[in-house]
């Protein structure tokens, strides 16, 4: 594979409250995601350097994005979070490359910055113990 940009994601989609899938690349501006896993320590006394254990797999992600409440787009999608707690299949596709997470969203804060834009932020967290796996 040869090294790539960030640029053009094909797929970044994310349920609404119905479960239906929506397209809001066109409205995030920037998003970060994250695949960790955790560890336990394991190390004896009899060791100079410290052992693991790979432990439980997890994902987050925080979307940030640009106000547009028309139909099928960021806020219709997102305006539910604090009033429903449903599973939201996140979608993502870059040269490819998939990986699809059904997530919680614990937040949607908006912004109004002292410039006049309205933004929004929304992080959400892996919801249903399946282990993220890009395929």
């Amino acid at each position: 594979m040869a090294k790539e940009s960030g640029l053009a994601w094909s797929v970044l989609s994310v349920d609404d409250g119905a479960g239906a899938a929506q397209d809001i690349r066109n409205d995030v501006r920037n998003f970060s995601f994250a695949t960790p896993r955790a560890v336990q320590d394991v190390t004896g006394v009899d060791k100079s350097a410290i052992e693991r254990l790979l432990l439980l797999a997890d994902f987050s992600i925080d979307l940030n994005g640009v106000f547009n409440d028309a139909a099928g787009k960021s806020h219709q999608t997102l305006k539910t979070v604090p009033s429903t707690s449903v599973q939201r299949t996140v979608a993502l596709e870059v040269s490819g490359q998939t990986l699809n997470n059904e997530c919680v969203f614990t937040d949607y804060a908006l912004t109004r910055a002292d410039t006049g834009e309205l933004t929004w932020t929304a992080p959400g967290v892996l919801a249903d113990g399946t282990v993220p796996t890009w395929s």
